[in-house]
């Protein structure tokens, strides 16, 4: 059985990380979304509502699975038993970063690959970051996030 993790910060997941997933869950017999808990970002949700936000949004992938880890991205991949990493790229921009990431982590862990999404066009300029900073300013952010996150991030903001 085919097992891919596929990490991020995901605060808040959006409609094109919920793109990769499914067209993950589609190719992969098990998709592990591992939501990072990162020490040197201060989140808008915890990393308890991420997980319960992507579960609740995937709850109709049965061969998704949702959950948090800290350290390193191949130690998490060993502990998942899985046997590849999934990246979106957006733009080429993405590909360095992450191909130098992929290769880091080939070399830290030889057992593992990395596969990279090119993400849907219509997500192409969609980061998490973006979307919050839309939010805070009152902006729509409904084209972006399934119905149930905006109303989250809205709701966190004050909006």
């Amino acid at each position: 059985m085919a097992i891919a993790v596929y990490p991020g910060s995901f605060d808040p997941v959006t409609l094109g990380h919920i793109d990769i997933i499914e067209r993950t869950a589609r190719m992969i017999d098990w998709v592990i979304v591992g939501v990072l808990k990162n020490y040197s970002k201060t989140p808008l949700f915890s990393v308890e509502e991420r997980v319960n936000m992507i579960q609740d949004i995937t709850s109709h992938l049965k061969n998704v699975e949702v959950r948090s880890f800290d350290g390193l991205l191949v130690d998490f991949v060993h502990e998942c038993k899985a046997d590849m990493i999934v990246r979106g790229l957006r733009a080429v921009t993405d590909f360095e970063y992450e191909l130098q990431m992929a290769q880091t982590n080939r070399v830290i862990a030889s057992d593992v690959d990395t596969i990279f999404l090119t993400t849907n066009l219509k997500y192409s300029y969609l980061s998490s970051s973006v979307v919050k900073e839309i939010a805070v300013y009152g902006g729509d952010i409904s084209g972006f996030l399934h119905p149930d996150i905006a109303s989250r991030v809205r709701e966190k903001i004050g909006n």
